[in-house]
């Protein structure tokens, strides 16, 4: 197995490019996903953002109110900080379960984490870190545009991540989201390839 990191800020693409090198043959293990299932009834860190955040972020079916939620803490930086506090272990611990269950396959499996540090990158073994980059103001656009977000919104939400320059200093191999869709299907061909070698790099020394 090759442990991709796949990480990108919010109007990057990321989510493209996961779906588009899924349709290339790699597994996926979703944080986003992961995040929305850890904090369902029941899961681990329901119960937890409902005594810290209150009642007002419970949906009438029990579910916790994301845009609800999300308003609270995109304007109040110990909030945020609390949320992660809460919601991150739990992710973290699933990611890894989820992970280890393609160890002993050739995969190249992508981490999908939308706000990676460096500790996660030891604490889930990952090979190479991906990073999908484009500039702040293409993001910007893409948030107000797709996402319905006036532009107030999609700076608090970009203000709250870690910068590009972090993102990119972290970085073993980078995406260029900043074009078309054609181009970005070749960025996304060209690190394919090398994540694929990589692959087959490490499944040798393996033998």
């Amino acid at each position: 197995m090759l442990a991709v990191g796949l990480t990108g800020g919010i109007g990057s693409g990321k989510s493209t490019v996961a779906e588009a090198m899924v349709e290339r043959g790699a597994a996926l293990v979703d944080a986003d996903r992961i995040a929305r299932q850890v904090v369902e009834p029941g899961a681990p860190a329901h119960e937890a953002l409902v005594r810290r955040f209150g009642r007002e972020i419970v949906a009438p079916d029990g579910n916790i109110d994301r845009p609800a939620l999300a308003a609270l803490v995109f304007a109040d930086r110990t909030a945020l900080a609390d949320l992660n506090a809460i919601t991150h272990p739990a992710i973290g611990t699933e990611m890894a379960r989820q992970r280890a269950g393609y160890e002993d396959t050739d995969r190249v499996v992508l981490l999908d984490i939308p706000l990676m540090t460096p500790a996660q990158r030891d604490l889930l073994g990952l090979d190479v870190v991906v990073v999908v980059d484009c500039d702040p103001d293409v993001a910007l656009q893409r948030l107000m545009a797709d996402r319905g977000m006036d532009r107030e919104q999609a700076r608090a939400r970009m203000a709250v991540q870690p910068g590009r320059e972090q993102r990119l200093a972290g970085a073993d191999f980078v995406v260029d989201n900043g074009g078309s869709r054609a181009q970005l299907q070749v960025e996304v061909d060209r690190v394919w390839s090398a994540l694929v070698a990589l692959g087959e790099q490490k499944a040798a020394r393996r033998r």
